[in-house]
């Protein structure tokens, strides 16, 4: 088990009108992730609407702010319990088997326009064998044709423009990533977390982008930016791209400082907690996902009336 204390401040000015805010940044709900010890602090005394997505996890809370000042601190402990498996046993998930809830996760979305990628796609991994290996090949090469490069994108940059630069920061990879796994429809989902074991040459620690693919009806983790330990990943969200689990959406006049994230492991080999390592196996800390029994009574002998 791998067990995260995780520390996050956030640091606004916000301008004479006030402004509104939706955070994503206590740790997801999981069968696997289990978050005790939290505490949410903030500076100005404010009321709080939280709420949680049913079928992700996500946890949000939105706030009207006043002029001044905000400071948000958000900490917690994370025990992370992960599923591990021989890449050789994953095989893909064919579209009629796919569940309602992942259905959604094939289809084109705002940063990831996966139906301009179909021909890429195809040319370069149609004839691979499917399976885990097609998948781990698609971040491969994704890795290999973008150069992780800070401020080199905006919150415009697309997967299709990612794809013309080469150039991106964790976000991007992701969302090219998944873009190329959707043209061969393969469900992928865009997760946010934060960067455990980044090089710090990069800089501080900050929140990352990283993707799921859903493979043997179970979430695995890819990280094709290269830049983390995936086994140290807490995920705060997953959604169809970045606009759905952005860490903070902010509507009003405001000024950023840079975040302040801490995520250290606890090492105890007596109970159990080991230090987040890079690994050879598939990891998920999801449960499986199987597809429910067909809920129709086939029609044979009556005509079909459009």
């Amino acid at each position: 088990m791998i067990r995260i204390e995780l520390k996050i401040d956030l640091n606004y000015e916000i301008d004479n009108a006030g402004a509104d805010f939706v955070f994503n940044i206590h740790a997801a709900h999981t069968p696997n992730q289990l978050v005790s010890a939290e505490n949410l602090v903030l500076s100005q005394s404010l009321p709080l609407r939280m709420y949680t997505t049913p079928v992700t996890g996500n946890r949000y809370f939105q706030v009207h702010a006043a002029p001044g000042p905000l400071n948000v601190s958000y900490s917690a402990t994370i025990d992370l319990t992960h599923h591990f498996a021989d890449p050789a046993t994953i095989a893909e998930v064919a579209v009629r088997d796919i569940p309602p809830e992942v259905m959604g996760y094939i289809y084109p979305s705002r940063y990831c326009q996966s139906d301009r990628l179909i021909k890429l796609a195809n040319n370069e991994f149609g004839r691979l064998a499917q399976g885990y290996s097609r998948v781990q090949a698609i971040h491969d090469w994704v890795r290999r044709h973008v150069a992780f490069t800070l401020h080199s994108t905006n919150t415009n940059t697309s997967a299709a423009d990612t794809l013309i630069e080469r150039v991106g920061v964790c976000r991007d990879f992701a969302h090219l990533m998944i873009a190329l796994c959707r043209a061969l429809n393969i469900p992928a989902r865009f997760a946010t977390g934060t960067d455990y074991g980044a090089d710090p040459t990069l800089g501080p620690s900050d929140f990352q982008a990283y993707v799921e693919v859903y493979l043997g009806h179970r979430w695995y983790i890819f990280d094709p930016s290269g830049t983390g330990i995936p086994m140290g990943f807490v995920r705060f969200g997953t959604g169809r791209d970045a606009a759905d689990v952005s860490f903070a959406t902010v509507f009003g006049g405001v000024r950023t400082h840079p975040a302040v994230i801490c995520a250290l492991a606890v090492e105890d080999a007596a109970n159990g907690l080991v230090l987040p390592h890079f690994c050879h196996e598939a990891l998920s800390t999801d449960s499986p996902m199987l597809p429910a029994a067909p809920d129709f009574t086939p029609i044979t002998d009556q005509p079909l009336l459009w």
